[in-house]
């Protein structure tokens, strides 16, 4: 430069103006850099650089520096640059696979393809567009200059990747494209979406086919008699209708069709879980909604409209391969908000009233709450039910002629470790109805315990058995204090009935039992439940050790049937035998000791029934007396004492030994004789080697021969009596009054423990007997629940629940848990009712689900995990598809959805809610085309043409991509 100059830069308003002026010219001269003239080239360059930067990278290490996975997709990843250029701001995305290199191009039906991949069949691709609101460019000649600007970097990195602009409006979806092949060839990108007023012509295969031919065919051809060997493949997606009430009815008609041919019978089902455990109680809302029916149609070769206008007359049943994916309801993962109603929403009620209890003393408290002006919000909050109600749950509990025993084993195998009631019995049932009256508040449940209070004492003053509970047998001491209250209550309400009877006559009948002879006297039943002992069995059962034995243990017990199979039948006619009385037949071969006469087993009275709290007060009164060798001999003296008596007057000649050998063989020492030894064996052979072996040869053991022995005292006092002469142990008539005192003034907390415990043990159980087929994910659900609920409920059965304990909160996490395992069992069961016949397709379903859902569930929710849909799809066995198709009843005339049909390809009268189809048209291109290539000639077949079409009845959106010689 021979002279200053002065330099200006104009930058479209990002740079200001600069002035430079060199006053000496022997100073340096000033140098301006012409390659990075304007704005435009400068936003190409940093374009070109974050290319570079990510091709460099590699898709390994741009995993590393924090590529995100693309949602929906499993291998799909992609990294964002934002830069600015006009004052404007623009983000660039690039997609990258992280699968091993497959050509290129993804395949052609891949589910886990993202929407751009599926449109332009291309495999990772860079997207650039404004920061906006829209994210997309709505005028035209940015989104050319934006497309040429990353043409360009991309031509300047020799990158092959194609590269979108998104244009228009948002609902449109559509983008235009650009990709260099690295040859004189230019593959441009277009997609736009029509969303109503579709072109009839367009709603049918041939008009599209006649659309794809007419992007290259001279527009002066008639396409309908020239042919073209293009290229398609086709997806067709069904979906059933909604599975409501009326849809249900036709499914259910169809699937029962064998049925009833075998029958006769046709089912009469209204709601889908009718057959379902908990249909007694609730209807759920069905998880499954639907089905969606893929239908797949893999590449093949067309020539003419014609062709596709046949294609668009077969049947779904022609696909090469069908594919089936469940629609689930969404409140699957919201139910924890509590929009669904079962049997963990009213658990969790349940466990508010619970907490609600410690604020009165008695039941009757929450029922006049009324009239305390103190309850405003517990009468606005807590509405007790009509008295119709509360008289139809009684009728249901109290109904006539439903016992215990007409159940079978009602209850999961490990339900025992929940401390509550069998299922069928009435305080469970009572338990269930209780969720539902009132909506489970505590008013409600006080008024209904209290009328169900007065139902029991109804059914003692008249002596009418209990319905739902057993009326003998012992007191299963494993359930809840209420329920064997209850058993207790029913058993004297029977005994109670046979002391009603005419006594004398009882009296009678076993006294002509008694003049029977030995063989005939097995076999007889007096008013009084007794047993007789076993020779087998070391000695005879009681529920409370004796004296001795708490002081001496070893002494084995067991239970003495009634008709014993070692207790013999005759023997020979002494004049004993005249004074015999409550005789249940010879104990084997034994003898007595001072008399040449065989020994008769008594019949003995049943120890005295004890409910835990019984026992509890026995044992605090022991440690209260400090001696318990003494207090406990006494708390057993009537028990023993009435067996002495029985065994007194079933064998008038017998002396202590004897009764010691046959209540406690532990106690009597024989001395060693081989030949005297007794047999095994029951034969008269035996008792004949026995009187020869007269009399027999042993003693006392060392702690019944001591002095003073509590036995022999006993024995000395006890008169000879059979059990119809002796006074009953078990007092029916006070017992049953006790049961109801308690039952009576039971405390609030107490009673809502007992039933917390039983309602989450009868709610299992309920939802365990679900058929939901061979599903060992649900089994070991199932399986789990009884644990998990095993440790918060421990606390209520030890009764040691306070207002302000954290056994609350463990409690309402239970329900929590317990609604999770309620909505897999749902879906389960929803699952197998639709497709057991298909057995594969629902337990493969659930599997997917269950691996989908279970993390999730019982969890906190962010909002992007509610919206996530599951999506798995399974492909459907060709024994399996008429299965599917059953599913697609014809429609109905009342069915709103019913309208003229625009599309082919019918399923049962059901047309395609999504059509999809690739046309594709390939050419052989002359390898001196090729700027690299010298003088050979070579040939290479590429899509030169290729358009993804996907309608529906009301929109169609077509993606065109086509490569061009520039």
């Amino acid at each position: 430069m021979a002279s200053s100059t002065t330099s200006k830069i104009e930058t479209d308003d990002e740079f200001t103006e600069q002035e430079e002026e060199d006053e000496d010219e022997g100073s340096l001269e000033h140098f301006d850099d012409f390659t990075l003239a304007s704005s435009w080239e400068r936003f190409i360059s940093e374009i070109e650089a974050i290319c570079r930067l990510w091709m460099s990278d590699g898709p390994n290490n741009l995993l590393i520096k924090g590529a995100v996975l693309v949602e929906d997709s499993n291998h799909l990843y992609k990294v964002k640059s934002e830069l600015k250029y006009a004052m404007k701001s623009y983000y660039m995305e690039y997609y990258f696979e992280t699968n091993p290199d497959d050509g290129g191009k993804p395949a052609g039906w891949n589910f886990d393809l993202h929407d751009m991949q599926l449109c332009f069949g291309v495999k990772e691709f860079l997207v650039i567009a404004p920061q906006s609101a829209s994210g997309v460019v709505l005028d035209a000649p940015e989104a050319s200059k934006l497309l040429s600007s990353v043409a360009i970097a991309l031509s300047n990195c020799s990158s092959l990747w194609p590269a979108f602009v998104p244009v228009h409006d948002p609902s449109r979806k559509a983008y235009i494209g650009i990709q260099s092949m690295g040859t004189v060839f230019t593959r441009r990108f277009e997609a736009d979406l029509i969303r109503s007023q579709v072109p009839v012509k367009l709603m049918h295969l041939e008009g599209l086919y006649e659309l794809f031919v007419s992007k290259f065919a001279y527009s002066t051809l008639d396409l309908t008699v020239h042919n073209f060997k293009v290229r398609y493949a086709m997806k067709l997606t069904y979906k059933t209708l909604h599975f409501d009430d009326d849809y249900m009815k036709g499914f259910d008609a169809e699937n029962n069709k064998s049925d009833e041919d075998l029958t006769g019978e046709a089912s009469d089902m209204t709601q889908w879980d009718d057959d379902c455990s908990w249909s007694q109680w609730y209807s759920a809302e069905d998880p499954v909604k639907g089905f969606k029916l893929i239908a797949i149609w893999s590449e093949k070769m067309v020539e003419s409209s014609m062709e596709m206008a046949e294609l668009e007359n077969t049947s779904p049943h022609e696909a090469e391969k069908w594919l089936i994916s469940p629609c689930f309801a969404t409140n699957l993962l919201e139910g924890s908000k509590g929009n669904r109603i079962g049997f963990a929403s009213q658990l969790l009620l349940l466990v508010d009233a619970l907490q609600m209890s410690f604020d009165a003393q008695f039941m009757e408290d929450f029922v006049s709450a009324v009239e305390n002006p103190g309850s405003d919000d517990l009468k606005s909050s807590m509405v007790i039910p009509p008295p119709t109600v509360r008289d139809r749950v009684l009728k249901e509990l109290f109904i006539e002629g439903v016992q215990f025993s007409d159940f079978a084993d009602d209850g999961h195998k490990t339900s025992r470790s929940i401390k509550g009631a069998p299922l069928y019995s009435l305080y469970a049932q009572f338990c269930l109805h209780s969720l539902w009256f009132g909506n489970c508040n505590i008013r409600a449940i006080a008024m209904l315990w209290i009328e169900f209070v007065r139902e029991v004492r109804w059914c003692w003053e008249e002596s009418q058995l209990l319905p739902r509970m057993p009326a003998n047998g012992s007191i299963d001491l494993s359930t809840c204090l209420i329920n064997q209250k209850l058993q207790m209550l029913a058993i004297c309400i029977e005994k109670k009935g046979q002391l009603n009877e005419d006594y004398e006559d009882c009296i009678g009948s076993l006294d002509h039992l008694d003049s029977m002879t030995e063989e005939e006297s097995v076999v007889g039943d007096g008013p009084f439940s007794m047993q007789t002992p076993s020779d087998d069995v070391s000695g005879k059962v009681d529920s409370i050790s004796t004296a001795d034995d708490l002081l001496l243990s070893g002494t084995k017990k067991s239970t003495v049937s009634r008709k014993p199979e070692n207790v013999k039948l005759f023997d020979d006619k002494k004049s004993s035998d005249f004074t015999r009385r409550g005789s249940a037949g010879i104990v084997n071969s034994t003898m007595l000791l001072k008399s040449y006469q065989s020994m008769h087993a008594p019949y003995t009275q049943e120890a005295p029934l004890m409910t835990e709290d019984m026992h509890e007060e026995r044992l605090q009164a022991v440690e209260a007396f400090g001696d318990s060798f003494n207090f406990s001999a006494q708390l057993e003296r009537d028990i023993l004492t009435s067996d002495m008596s029985a065994f007194k007057a079933a064998n008038p000649d017998a002396v202590f030994e004897d009764f010691i050998r046959w209540h406690s063989p532990g106690d009597w020492e024989e001395d060693d004789d081989p030949e005297g030894s007794r047999s095994s064996s029951s034969s008269g052979l035996d008792i004949e080697k026995s009187k020869h072996n007269w009399p027999p040869q042993g003693r006392l053991s060392k702690r019944m021969s001591e002095h003073g022995n509590l036995w022999r005292k006993i024995w000395n006092s006890a008169p000879a009596l059979p059990t119809s002469e002796q006074k009953p142990l078990l007092d029916p008539n006070r017992e049953g009054e006790k049961v109801l005192h308690y039952l009576e003034t039971l405390k609030p907390h107490q009673l809502l423990e007992q039933m917390v415990c039983t309602a989450f043990r009868a709610a299992s159980d309920t939802l365990s007997q679900t058929s939901y087929g061979e599903l060992k994910q649900m089994v070991a659900e199932i399986e789990q629940l009884y644990p998990t609920m095993a440790s918060p409920l421990r606390p209520l059965q030890v009764n040691r629940l306070s207002p302000d304990s954290d056994t609350i909160e463990d409690l309402r996490r239970l329900s929590v848990d317990f609604e999770r395992v309620e909505k897999l069992l749902t879906v389960a069961a929803s699952l197998h009712h639709k497709l057991y016949r298909a057995p594969r397709l629902y337990r493969e379903i659930f599997s997917d689900y269950y691996s989908f859902y279970i993390p999730k569930m019982g969890t906190d929710l962010t909002e992007d995990d509610v919206e996530k849909k599951f999506d798995k799809k399974l492909e459907v066995r060709n024994h399996e598809r008429e299965v599917l198709s059953s599913m697609f009843v014809p429609p109905t005339a009342n069915q709103s959805w019913r309208k003229v049909l625009s599309m082919g390809n019918l399923l049962n009268g059901h047309e395609p809610i999504v059509r999809e189809i690739i046309f594709s048209l390939r050419d052989s291109v002359s390898g001196n085309h090729y700027a690299a290539c010298g003088g050979s000639v070579s040939q290479q077949e590429i899509e030169t043409y290729r358009t993804y079409i996907c309608g529906t009845s009301n929109d169609l959106r077509v993606a065109l991509s086509v490569v061009s010689c520039d």
